[in-house]
């Protein structure tokens, strides 16, 4: 798909980032992972990223990212597939090259590694990345690559790829300087951890679509509170809060990686084989499980 064409898909809908999974030796499971994208692929997502945050790009090699790009395209259909980027410079274009050779549809440029950086040599990097590839890319405003609207409007101005913000910062103003400044020139995409409980805040200064994390095993909820804020139906998205997001927030927030982990076991409650998060990240206790499958079976029910 063309850089115009992968924009509007994304402002098109909810979207999603299926787990990545993995065998009990922490090896890729490609068969389970792509029978869960193709599974995905029935719920209307306007596109799909593989191997992004909630997909542990962190913990794959550059090979395996493609491995994952690949077997998410095989099976998604016509859905798109947006595939994890990131590191420093050289491995970043070379991640993108990868990916690009794999079938993404588009790139998701995550934080580079570990340093913090200045305006300049974010600019330098996004641009970098931005030119060694023909597909649309997605930048990722979190953590230690946090971007201002005049950088931004700098990269948007020299990079025509350059599709999309997503927002991983929960900064309210930045992003609506962001959103002030650039208009339409990108698409606007939420990426909080568990997007679902900031979504009617992001709405209001311009970021009408958001990657759910749950989508991955409670698909139509997910659809439901996505239709709900943008119908501006404040009661629904409510009752789905109390009865739902919140509660599960509680479960999330025991430990430091959960809302990766959380996924994963979810996505086992509901019967597929996501395996066990990779290091560093842990799993969910038995009994943290149990509270989780209780909250699943309560909504599904």
């Amino acid at each position: 798909m063309s850089p115009a064409e992968i924009k509007s898909r994304l402002s098109s809908g909810l979207l999603s980032f299926p787990v990545t999974h993995f065998d009990a030796e922490l090896r890729l499971n490609l068969d389970s992972y792509g029978r869960h994208v193709e599974w995905l692929s029935g719920f209307g997502a306007a596109a799909l990223f593989a191997a992004g945050g909630t997909g542990e790009f962190f913990s794959l090699s550059p090979r395996e990212i493609a491995d994952v790009t690949r077997a998410a395209k095989a099976a998604s259909g016509d859905v798109p597939i947006i595939a994890g980027c990131g590191y420093g410079t050289p491995l970043a274009t070379d991640i993108a090259a990868k990916a690009e050779e794999a079938g993404a549809d588009g790139l998701l440029l995550l934080p580079h590694y570990l340093i913090g950086a200045p305006q300049e040599g974010i600019y330098r990097h996004v641009k970098a990345v931005c030119r060694s590839t023909g597909l649309g890319v997605i930048l990722y405003n979190r953590a230690n690559s946090v971007v201002k609207a005049d950088t931004l409007a700098r990269l948007a101005d020299e990079c025509p790829n350059l599709i999309g913000f997503k927002d991983g910062t929960g900064q309210i103003d930045t992003v609506r300087a962001i959103t002030a400044k650039l208009g339409d020139r990108l698409c606007y995409i939420g990426g909080m951890p568990t997007h679902e409980l900031y979504a009617e805040a992001f709405n209001a200064v311009g970021v009408t679509t958001y990657s759910s994390a749950v989508f991955n095993f409670v698909p139509e909820l997910a659809q439901r509170f996505y239709r709900a804020m943008r119908g501006n139906d404040a009661a629904t998205m409510e009752a789905i809060l109390k009865d739902f997001f919140f509660p599960f927030a509680a479960i999330r927030d025991r430990q430091p990686g959960y809302p990766v982990s959380i996924i994963k076991a979810g996505v086992e409650i509901i019967g597929r084989t996501p395996g066990p998060v990779r290091p560093p990240l842990t799993d969910l206790t038995p009994e943290e499980k149990d509270m989780l499958r209780t909250l699943v079976t309560r909504t599904a029910g």
